[in-house]
């Protein structure tokens, strides 16, 4: 796991939020609301067995038959609410991961890949690692569906790895993607919280906002010539209320500048908007400031809490792209952690975790729904089944990441692996979706 340059942009950026506290109004105990990098593991794969790009690969499998196909500038009908989870595959027991998701019950899939370990060392020259084709068949194997996330552009296109100057470059990246692997693929996230400085190059300002979306404009149009089933997800902004240019642009004005821009432009560049409610020690039920949780510190913003996906539905509605669904593609809840940042989580119990998964996937099935009693959430992935695995096999079983886990790291489940389980499982043998 190359993680050492994320990792300590991850770390800079944690530390700058007491900076950020002790500069504003309000004890260390109650933060204003700050950038969520939880979720957003990057583990670069290894280049060295890379191979160059060769004939296209791509054999398509058996189209979904309970989903309407999408049809390229129309929003997604979706008739049911899926289900999915983000898991570390690379360089792993993939087998046992994949076969861990099937029996809890999970639809999907989603896996992060870095762009700048894939293109390289020259603009145009892509290599593709036997691992990556081994991930991809062995989900399609497995009968589930794959969500790619991208992050980190090449240097030659971006000086510090964020998005590139030029939507193009990513644009022949994602074809390229689309030549190998076909609709192996089913949906593609172009980038990751988008609104942190250290996910694009180091700042941000409300402005990216525009530029994001010519981004994933050039992205959607390649993706959708070669297969117009693959989802195209526009980037999830990180649940945060903070505006500084070294650490974040609040989500609610990045949401908004990326409906606004261009006369809304982006209503046509998009399958489904991607949403990262955050969690900290609060119960999914809660909600700032009508019903507050409990839990010390980290509970006056609504950015705190699950529940944001509800405002963030709110922005769309109210900037003309509510006709869109929302998919949470990344939610969880901290445990026990030694991770700066991220005390919140020394609140939480592991039974606690298993409670409030529960609570979170029966709340937005129950809640989240059109007058018709259509989803306008589509899909929620869980973050995260393996990564304690990982940290645990590294001497770090109290990193942040592998505290969000539901598995332990001798693989053995947690309660929330048992409580997605049951979950998933009732609504499956009773046919509601």
């Amino acid at each position: 796991m190359k993680q050492t340059g994320y990792m300590s942009k991850v770390l800079l950026c944690i530390c700058l939020v007491p900076l950020l506290i002790a500069c504003g109004v309000g004890a260390a105990s109650e933060p204003t609301a700050v950038p969520t990098v939880a979720a957003t593991a990057t583990v670069p794969p290894p280049t060295d067995t890379a191979v160059p790009t060769a004939v296209p690969t791509a054999t398509n499998t058996p189209e979904p038959t309970e989903e309407p196909t999408p049809v390229p500038g129309e929003p997604i009908k979706s008739k049911i609410m899926q289900f999915g989870i983000v898991n570390h595959l690379y360089y792993t027991d993939r087998e046992r991961v994949l076969a861990l998701t099937n029996i809890a019950g999970f639809d999907w899939v989603r896996q992060q890949i870095v762009w700048k370990d894939l293109e390289g060392p020259k603009p145009g020259q892509y290599m593709w690692p036997k691992e990556l084709d081994d991930i991809i068949n062995d989900v399609n194997a497995h009968n589930l569906k794959l969500l790619i996330s991208i992050v980190q552009a090449p240097s030659f296109y971006s000086a510090n790895n964020g998005m590139p100057e030029d939507p193009i470059a990513m644009g022949n990246f994602v074809e390229a993607l689309m030549q190998r692997y076909g609709n192996k693929i089913n949906a593609v996230e172009i980038w990751n919280e988008q609104n942190l400085a250290h996910e694009n190059g180091g700042k941000v300002i409300p402005a990216d906002a525009g530029r994001y979306v010519e981004l994933l404009a050039e992205c959607y149009t390649r993706i959708k010539a070669i297969e117009p089933r693959t989802i195209v997800v526009s980037g999830a902004p990180s649940s945060t209320g903070v505006t500084s240019p070294e650490l974040a642009v609040a989500d609610e004005i990045y949401y908004r500048e990326m409906y606004r821009y261009k006369k809304g432009m982006i209503k046509k560049f998009f399958d489904v908007q991607a949403v990262h409610p955050g969690g900290s020690a609060n119960p999914p039920e809660t909600m700032w400031p009508d019903n507050p949780s409990k839990a010390e510190g980290w509970t006056t913003d609504p950015t705190f809490y699950f529940r944001h996906v509800e405002d963030v539905r709110k922005f769309m509605v109210e900037e003309g792209v509510g006709d869109h669904q929302l998919w949470i593609t990344e939610y969880g809840w901290a445990t026990k952690n030694v991770t700066p940042g991220y005390e919140f989580g020394n609140q939480v119990t592991l039974d606690q975790q298993g409670e409030y998964i529960l609570g979170a996937l029966q709340w937005a099935y129950k809640n989240y729904r059109n007058e018709d009693g259509s989803p306008w959430l589509g899909n929620m992935f869980l973050w995260n089944m393996n990564f304690a695995v990982l940290w645990g096999a590294q001497d770090q079983p109290l990193h942040e990441q592998a505290s969000f886990g539901i598995l332990n790291p001798d693989w053995s489940p947690r309660p929330g692996f048992n409580a997605a389980q049951g979950f998933l499982a009732t609504i499956k043998a009773e046919g509601r979706r």
